[in-house]
């Protein structure tokens, strides 16, 4: 399989990390110094996830998709292989962000699964571990303070 993960314990409650995945999103969705804009969430399967990610040069990356799954207070599913209204667009990953009870606290999950080995490459060479860590942490951070 053509998956990159990433995986922290959080010492919070699944309610409140599953709150700070969905309702704080622009807090912790991109790694500093870069931030994330979200533009539109339609929380259900077939529903928009657009997003621009911007960089503190002024770039914009536009991150547009949609869910695949939007399981309530368990986990979140998109691609950007289809965006609105179903249009095909140029596939590069299905992206998967979990919480599930452990101990005390809550396991958090991010996945990206890919088409090929190739783009799973390109993933990680683009910084993959480096970049979906430090979102991690600092919803880690958020969660427990």
């Amino acid at each position: 399989m053509n998956e990159l993960s990433i995986t922290r314990f959080i010492d919070a409650p699944p309610a409140k990390v599953w709150e700070a995945m969905t309702e704080r999103q622009e807090e912790w969705f991109c790694p500093a110094p870069w931030r994330a804009e979200v533009v539109t969430q339609e929380r259900r399967p077939g529903g928009r996830c657009d997003m621009v990610f911007k960089g503190p040069d002024g770039e914009e990356m536009p991150q547009n998709g949609i869910y695949l799954a939007w399981d309530e207070g368990r986990r979140f599913v998109t691609t950007d292989a289809l965006t609105a209204d179903f249009e095909p667009a140029g596939p590069f990953m299905v992206g998967s962000w979990e919480v599930a009870p452990e101990g005390k606290g809550t396991r958090y999950t991010a996945t990206a699964r890919h088409w090929t080995e190739e783009a799973k490459k390109q993933h990680e060479d683009m910084g993959f571990e480096q970049g979906w860590g430090a979102c991690a942490d600092t919803l880690a951070k958020l969660c427990e303070e």
